[in-house]
């Protein structure tokens, strides 16, 4: 029995240092609200990329690009057939795409053409910087490299794929709180014709 008392009275000890612990040391668990609440403001747009033959590995590296360096809009890959709102080819011309912010159930387009890497043009900056115009990013011709919406005018050296802070928030802004799902997009085509 004293064995027992003696657990009761370290037990009460134990619950009376964790009550009287500092704040700092306290670890509060996650509202589940607000992380449901997080959740539900990043904006999940579906792409296809089944027709862009010879571009898979720059699609799939343009992508990672966005999605690493924006926090409230997703791009998925979808299988062949399946509904997507940025459908993206392989084209011969010059690369292009539609103007976005597009949105959740929309449709845009992005087409990869060889006549830019026939002048010696990255792949992987060629499909960050269309699919760019489809998040809504226009052109900033002329530009540095270090702004992945200069496209052709940084130069063929240039192999930058990544949005800069100014690029990245613009499309942070564009679908903030869900707000491209109420952005309409024009269908504007912009030709990166260099």
């Amino acid at each position: 029995m004293l064995p027992c008392i003696r657990l009761g009275l370290a037990s009460t000890l134990v619950a009376v240092a964790l009550t009287t612990a500092p704040a700092a040391h306290a670890v509060s668990a996650p509202d589940p609200a607000t992380a449901q609440s997080a959740a539900a403001l990043v904006v999940t747009l579906r792409y296809d990329d089944s027709r862009a033959t010879g571009w898979e590995a720059a699609v799939t590296a343009g992508v990672a690009s966005w999605n690493a360096n924006v926090d409230n809009v997703k791009l998925v890959r979808v299988s062949p057939g399946a509904r997507a709102e940025i459908q993206i080819v392989a084209t011969s011309g010059w690369p292009q795409a539609t103007l976005g912010p597009v949105r959740p159930g929309g449709q845009a387009r992005v087409e990869l053409g060889s006549q830019a890497v026939t002048q010696g043009h990255d792949k992987t900056r060629i499909a960050a910087h269309e699919i760019g115009h489809n998040l809504g990013l226009w052109d900033t011709k002329p530009g540095p490299c270090s702004q992945l919406m200069s496209g052709s005018s940084a130069g063929t050296s240039c192999r930058n794929a990544l949005p800069n802070a100014t690029e990245q928030a613009r499309v942070e802004a564009a679908y903030a709180a869900g707000a491209a799902s109420r952005i309409p997009t024009d269908g504007r085509v912009l030709v990166d014709a260099g």
